[in-house]
């Protein structure tokens, strides 16, 4: 998606396949005619979209999970369960049970200068919404935003990651199958399909993927003043607490970093450690990786790295660090050999530079610098003089410490800990801040970023306003600024 900007977007879209191109401006232009048509749902039809969607999903489980499974050559099927379905129906069920109640307006105070008078904010849908979908989670990362979109009672386009083309085509049938064109309708394509994708006037527009690409979707945005929500990725470090025993973070850590082989946008990017006990934590690490993946290269619970050119381009990652002096422990517990694979084991890399590669772009892969600390606001330093991330994530127990360090940093989201399960908590808000991203799509917020949420001031018969009217100067003008204005 690098063409995405202005000056190359007609080169891009002179090399996308016409028919997909065109495919995608009919169905635009036949899902923005059905809105204007019907441009309210009730709570009944949403819930009923959102179960349909959700029958869907459990009706062709397996084949999503074999699909999967291919586009990675090699992802663990519990893995594609647990982090990709499990969120997703629990997302529509929880959705579901709250529709009714995010739809009533809300009422609103109004100040008693401008009494009498009533104030609510009503939630309407915005119109035809399009998501741009990456390829380290496809199907929830397709399915979350959709749930949302759907209970705010929009029309959906989706544009499906190239890197998963069996997942993206069996995604497409199965969501065609399930709802007319007009009203959710999945596109694939190259990058170039996404560029032109991203072009289109949407209502909302909301693209997952990395920080660099999300500014080229905003300027695509921006010719139409489409708001969109950005959900990118960063580095998400890992603090460890001075107090913190060292085996309750390697656990969790090692988790957090080995699920789906790191290749997850708030997967930990690198952890600050205590000085005096970074080497235990290295040596903790081991011992935790070892009792979760006692061998890796022909273990079906392992999952590879997606494609050759991300595997290329993490390897290039690691010889960048080696050859700018960073100290590298290989943790294989079985002491395979990876060369014909793209699997590859979890490398910790001590000794780290700032003009290392690793340590200034986003990882998405099994590398995990450790940098040692002497004191938490050495690592609150460390973290806030770099971009914000995604997530934060702190091990300790010291209550005072954690208030300390939410107060003292920023992150789009935080986890006390553990790694990961925030993302999974239907009730809070998820997103980025700043590089990270911009935007909420969970919860509430999700249902409010997918509407127009729209304020209305109601007011009598009786004109109270009439009394400030000019002429001005008059004794009721005096007697507002004398009461209101102190």
């Amino acid at each position: 998606m690098d063409g995405i900007d202005k000056a190359r977007r007609s080169e891009n879209e002179s090399h996308a396949d016409s028919s997909i191109l065109s495919e995608i401006d009919r169905t635009f232009k036949a899902q923005r005619r059905a809105f204007q048509n019907s441009p309210v749902k009730s709570a009944e039809q949403r819930m009923s979209d959102l179960k349909r969607l959700k029958t869907a999903l459990v009706d062709h489980q397996e084949e999503l999970v074999k699909a999967v499974y291919a586009d990675f050559n090699g992802r663990a099927e519990d893995e594609t369960l647990m982090a990709e379905f499990f969120p997703s129906v629990e997302g529509i069920r929880y959705a579901s049970r709250r529709v009714k109640r995010w739809m009533k307006p809300s009422r609103r105070s109004v100040n008693l200068a401008f009494m009498p008078g009533r104030a609510k904010v009503l939630y309407q849908p915005l119109g035809v919404v399009g998501i741009i979908v990456p390829w380290n989670y496809p199907l929830y990362l397709a399915v979350g935003p959709l749930t949302y979109a759907l209970a705010a009672g929009n029309r959906v386009m989706i544009k499906m990651s190239e890197f998963t083309p069996n997942t993206s085509t069996l995604f497409q049938h199965i969501i065609a199958r399930t709802f007319k064109e007009d009203q959710v309708a999945v596109i694939t394509g190259e990058a170039d399909v996404a560029a032109a994708f991203s072009a289109k006037p949407w209502d909302h527009l909301l693209f997952t993927g990395s920080t660099a690409v999300g500014k080229h979707v905003m300027r695509a945005a921006a010719d139409h003043l489409t708001p969109v929500t950005l959900e990118l990725g960063g580095k998400s470090p890992a603090i460890i607490g001075t107090t913190t025993p060292s085996m309750d973070a390697a656990e969790r850590i090692a988790f957090g970093k080995l699920l789906n082989a790191g290749q997850t946008c708030i997967a930990p990017d690198y952890v600050l450690c205590p000085r005096k006990r970074a080497d235990a934590f290295v040596s903790e690490l081991k011992t935790c990786v070892s009792k979760m993946y006692p061998a890796m290269k022909a273990n079906p619970q392992f999952t590879s790295i997606v494609n050759d050119r991300q595997y290329k381009r993490i390897h290039g990652l690691l010889e960048d660090a080696k050859q700018k002096g960073a100290q590298v422990t290989e943790i294989n517990p079985a002491g395979e050999d990876f060369t014909d694979t793209r699997k590859m084991p979890l490398y910790v890399l001590q000794g780290m530079k700032e003009e290392m590669r690793v340590m200034q772009e986003e990882i998405f892969g099994l590398l995990l610098p450790v940098l040692p600390y002497d004191a938490i606001d050495e690592a609150i330093a460390y973290v806030n003089a770099h971009p914000r991330p995604l997530t934060l994530y702190y091990f300790g127990y010291d209550r005072r410490q954690i208030d300390y360090v939410l107060t003292n940093t920023h992150s789009g989201g935080a986890l006390i800990n553990d790694t990961l399960v925030h993302v999974a908590q239907d009730d809070l808000p998820f997103g980025g801040v700043g590089n990270s991203g911009m935007g909420r799509y969970h919860g509430r917020e999700g249902f409010n970023s997918f509407s127009n949420v729209r304020g209305v001031f109601y007011k009598p018969r009786f004109n109270s306003s009439r009394l400030i009217y000019p002429p001005y100067g008059r004794w009721i003008h005096r007697l507002i600024y004398k009461l209101f204005i102190r």
